[in-house]
């Protein structure tokens, strides 16, 4: 891989010596705090400012972080998902002038759109984007081709295909998600509701889950799950069929990609006898921008970690140090820790515009055996995967309502009554009415 060189400003680089920063992240696993500790090595020896790496599991942050608060000692920098980011721009935790100067000073250009749009307040930017993951509809391109189906980007390619490769039990149309007790299913009702337009919160912060769109979708996810098996559906079936040959298309994070190449024993393709071909990863299209007939330009769905400079920072030295990470060798290290789900949030730089979309490809996954991205799926897909996160988008977040949307997961109100509405027990009428109602509620 060819080695990026790009330096950090020269003004800072004297101002910096004998800093000190107190960095939190949530990347807490060992063999990942080792690559943030070679990496704030590395920064450590070319600037003299030291970082102190502090792990914080995620499901213990917003405590921390408000104790923190209270007490005046928040870290200089804290590596978070986005949603926490807008609630904590609010609350007056993260600095959103600085983090909108780092982003302006390496380009809002190169960064992903999508992901940008996430983090926008009115005063700039909360927090500068790091790395993210659009979910994937995943399907069986061989098939698609044999039958001369379009492929499935559209609400209307993908009921087409339903219609012409649904034969149970040989092969499923879909898997679709139905346990209401598993974020998966959450996760895939967000996903497609977005391709099709319909939104959580208006800009004024009110509901507004508009009935047309909101019905369309509905209807869209009955035929999914007509074209599924009977049960409670969630990620373990949906792969466990996929890999077995049985499924026509799935949606799955993007950890499928390794495990669908055979490079993890725990998950073995089934499809053939050799668990560990690479057949089943040729076979497959990826799809990351999906579209309903209410949304033509269509969105994706995607998790998202930033980095935040605290109001209590050294600004300089936290805005060096998240500048010199997102823009040289010490971002693809960073990436490195989970490839398959850390994707490049910038493409590139002015220089070199795809210069880490080119790196991460080159990066090897998986477990029990080694390849990189590019090697399983070409570079026309990588591409494809990074530039779904430019559509990427999710509910809440830029209206600042996050915490609604935590809400909505953790009770699983809207995943019970679009159950509700597969089993038959409500019309689509009537369930729009009810996620408008109990949604409304949560605020």
């Amino acid at each position: 891989m060819k080695r990026l060189v790009v330096p950090l400003a020269l003004a800072l680089i004297g101002s910096l010596a004998f800093a000190q920063l107190r960095m939190w992240t949530t990347q807490v696993q060992p063999e990942r705090m080792e690559v943030q500790e070679s990496i704030a090595a590395q920064f450590e020896a070319q600037t003299g400012t030291s970082i102190e790496v502090i792990p914080v599991e995620e499901s213990e942050l917003a405590t921390r972080i408000t104790a923190a608060f209270s007490a005046g000692d928040l870290p200089d920098l804290i590596y978070h998902p986005v949603s926490q980011t807008i609630g904590w721009a609010e609350a007056g935790i993260l600095d959103v002038t600085a983090a909108s100067e780092v982003i302006d000073a390496l380009g809002e250009s190169t960064f992903a759109q999508g992901l940008l749009r996430l983090n926008a307040t009115p005063d700039g930017y909360a927090a500068v984007p790091s790395d993210g993951w659009t979910q994937l509809l995943v399907y069986r391109a061989d098939l698609f081709e044999e039958a001369g189906l379009a492929p499935p980007t559209t609400y209307e390619a993908i009921e087409a295909a339903v219609e012409a490769l649904h034969d149970p039990p040989n092969t499923f149309g879909f898997v679709a998600a139905t346990d209401v007790d598993n974020d998966y299913t959450m996760q895939v009702i967000e996903h497609l509701f977005l391709a099709n337009g319909v939104q959580l919160v208006n800009d004024d912060g009110s509901i507004a889950l508009d009935a047309e769109k909101t019905a369309n979708a509905l209807e869209f996810y009955k035929t999914l799950a007509d074209a599924s098996p009977e049960g409670n559906l969630y990620w373990q079936q949906s792969r466990e069929l996929y890999f077995d040959g049985r499924a026509a298309m799935i949606v799955w994070s993007p950890f499928i990609l390794d495990e669908m190449a055979g490079l993890r024993d725990a998950a073995p393709v089934t499809i053939g006898d050799d668990p560990t071909s690479r057949e089943l990863a040729a076979a497959t299209g990826i799809v990351t921008n999906l579209a309903g007939p209410d949304h033509p330009e269509g969105a994706g769905w995607a998790s998202l970690s930033n980095w935040g400079i605290t109001v209590d920072a050294d600004t300089q030295a936290a805005q060096a140090f998240v500048e010199w990470i997102l823009d040289g060798d010490a971002y693809l290290e960073w990436l490195s820790m989970a490839p398959e789900g850390l994707f490049p949030v910038r493409n590139g730089t002015a220089d070199a515009p795809t210069a880490f979309v080119d790196g991460w490809g080159d990066l090897d996954v998986g477990v029990d055996r080694r390849a990189s991205l590019g090697e399983l799926y070409g570079e026309d897909v990588v591409n494809d995967i990074v530039a779904g996160l430019d559509v990427a988008d999710r509910w809440a977040y830029t209206q600042g309502e996050g915490a609604l949307l935590s809400r909505l997961y953790g009770t699983r109100v809207m995943a019970e009554l679009v159950r509700s509405y597969l089993d038959g027990e409500a019309t689509v009428e009537e369930t729009v009415e009810r996620l408008q109602s109990r949604v409304s509620a949560l605020q």
